[in-house]
């Protein structure tokens, strides 16, 4: 999939994008920064060489790109004296590699001193495969399996700086000490906290202790959606918080739409509540507003709160675990056949090029978010409207508010 403007012109990248990967069974996401230059006096290269540096720093391993074509330019060597210093580990890639010739000027690349050279061609794919084991072999292993509370929903706080992230955990944190027992967490700077109050037993994934260093106050959204994307990688549940006064803004949806693509489960806290000018019906209009922004997924919980006056924060933690309860429930296949087969009885997938699709079962998937499998004659011609239907009917019949659904269509064994 195409997801980046892609140029010959210098430059053309300057938002950041970011995706998931999986390679031989191992996911991990991917941040695609803009290209790096020095003592420039543009404002977007400025930006741009600032949220290189932060996201140098953030990653656990950093795809150092270069052209085969230019050779080692000063800006490389100043890149590469830059990643040595950040002791991080290094994949060094030589791009547009496409032919036996280019191979030669890839060796020169050599001279950067950072080790093994993996030469690939982008455009037509060529040398990725051996890249992506290279990338693999280089992540730092999940450390999940440490974990002593690792059967215990991992509940993650996430959002912009300054809505109350901090407040809501120490809110939750700050009474009874005795019960709460910092556990080693499984990222850099990201804290997992044991909480069993209120009869509620789970571990919180909190980012209150970011650092707050001067050179990342102008790219204060950037480096929040890193620290996002290292929270809900190691969470089952998301607590999204934003501000009542400022609503769900593109930071906000970023963050949202990396929740989405990790699958995890969401939980939308509206802070500041006692802050906003209401009227009649405020709430509901409010809420209405919400989930027009976030369709097509909208089936999420939304608490209204005020953490510093302590208002519906034991609503936010049932909201969490019910939502938690939600990912976690599997359901009997008698009983999604006895649901589903006289729905899609009643609408029927569009029939294609003269063919009749008859979709004959449905199972739920051993996955740990729910996943269905709808079997039927001609899988292939189901296309993602009628999906969102069968979706939308499933959320009807059974309780799965605030996970994402997945939906495959298989074909019928014989």
């Amino acid at each position: 999939m195409r997801q980046a403007i892609v140029d010959e012109t210098a430059g053309v990248t300057r938002d950041r994008h970011y995706g998931k990967c999986e390679w031989c069974g191992r996911e991990f996401s991917v941040v695609d920064t803009g290209g790096y230059t020095s003592n420039s006096d543009d404002v977007f290269e400025d930006a741009i060489r600032r949220q290189v540096v932060i996201a140098i720093e953030e990653a656990d391993l950093i795809l150092f790109m270069c052209e085969a074509a230019t050779g080692i330019t000063d800006y490389d060597a100043e890149i590469a004296d830059l990643l040595r210093r950040s002791k991080k580990p290094v994949v060094l890639c030589v791009n547009k590699v496409d032919s036996g010739e280019k191979m030669y000027d890839a060796y020169d690349f050599y001279a950067l001193g950072l080790g093994e050279i993996w030469s690939i061609s982008a455009a037509n794919g060529s040398g990725t495969g051996d890249l992506l084991d290279e990338i693999v072999k280089n992540l730092p292993e999940d450390d999940a399996a440490e974990d002593d509370h690792a059967d215990l929903p991992h509940i993650a706080i996430v959002g912009r700086p300054n809505v109350g992230k901090s407040s809501l955990t120490n809110a939750l944190l700050g009474e009874e000490r005795n019960i709460v027992t910092p556990v080693a967490g499984t990222t850099r700077d990201s804290i997992s906290t044991y909480y069993n109050k209120f009869g509620h037993e789970f571990m919180i994934v909190d980012t209150a202790g970011m650092r707050k260093r001067g050179k990342v106050t102008e790219d204060l959204e950037f480096y929040s959606v890193l620290r996002a994307m290292r929270t809900i990688e190691h969470s089952d549940v998301c607590i999204l918080m934003i501000d009542a006064n400022l609503g769900m803004e593109a930071q906000d949806m970023n963050i949202f739409n990396i929740i989405q693509k990790n699958r995890k489960g969401c939980v939308i806290v509206v802070n500041k509540w006692d802050l906003f000018e209401k009227e009649s019906n405020t709430m509901r209009d409010y809420t209405e507003a919400l989930k027009a922004r976030l369709a097509p997924f909208n089936d999420i919980p939304i608490i209204f709160t005020s953490v510093i006056n302590k208002q519906r924060i034991l609503d936010v933690l049932d909201a969490a675990a019910h939502v938690a309860g939600n990912m976690a429930r599997k359901i009997p296949t008698s009983q999604l056949n006895d649901a589903m087969l006289p729905e899609i009885e009643n609408y029927p997938p569009p029939a294609w090029k003269g063919k009749y699709i008859k979709i004959k079962y449905v199972t739920q998937l051993p996955t740990r978010t729910p996943q269905f499998a709808f079997f039927c004659n001609l899988p292939q011609w189901v296309k993602d409207p009628y999906k969102r239907f069968l979706e939308n009917k499933l959320r009807e019949h059974f309780d799965f508010e605030g996970c994402p659904i997945q939906v495959y269509t298989r074909a019928k064994k014989h």
